[in-house]
C-alpha cells in the first residue's frame, strides 16, 4: 500500500468484514497507527533484549489513555494487552 495507512485500514476493514483487524509491524507502523487513533488495542511481547539502536515505540504519540487487560509471563518474554480507551 502507498495511498497511507487510513487506506490500509479501509482495505483491511473492508476484506475483515466484521472479524478482527491485526497490525503487525515495528514501533515506526505502530506509532503511526496509534498517533492517528486507529488503534483500540495492542498486544506487546517484551523481551530482555538490548539490540543498542532502534525506534522508541510511543514515539511521536500523543498520550494515551489505557488499560490493561492482560499480562502473562511465558519464559523469557512477557506478554502485554492494553485497551485503548482515547
Amino acid at each position: 500500500m502507498t495511498d497511507g495507512i487510513e487506506a490500509a485500514m479501509k482495505r483491511a476493514r473492508d476484506a475483515a468484514g466484521d472479524g478482527d483487524i491485526s497490525i503487525h509491524g515495528g514501533a515506526t507502523t505502530v506509532n503511526q497507527y496509534l498517533a492517528a487513533g486507529l488503534i483500540d488495542e495492542m498486544r506487546l511481547h517484551i523481551a530482555p533484549l538490548m539490540l543498542g539502536a532502534g525506534t522508541r515505540l510511543f514515539d511521536g504519540v500523543p498520550p494515551l489513555n489505557v488499560e490493561q487487560v492482560e499480562s502473562r509471563p511465558a519464559g523469557s518474554v512477557t506478554h502485554l494487552t492494553y485497551r485503548v480507551l482515547s
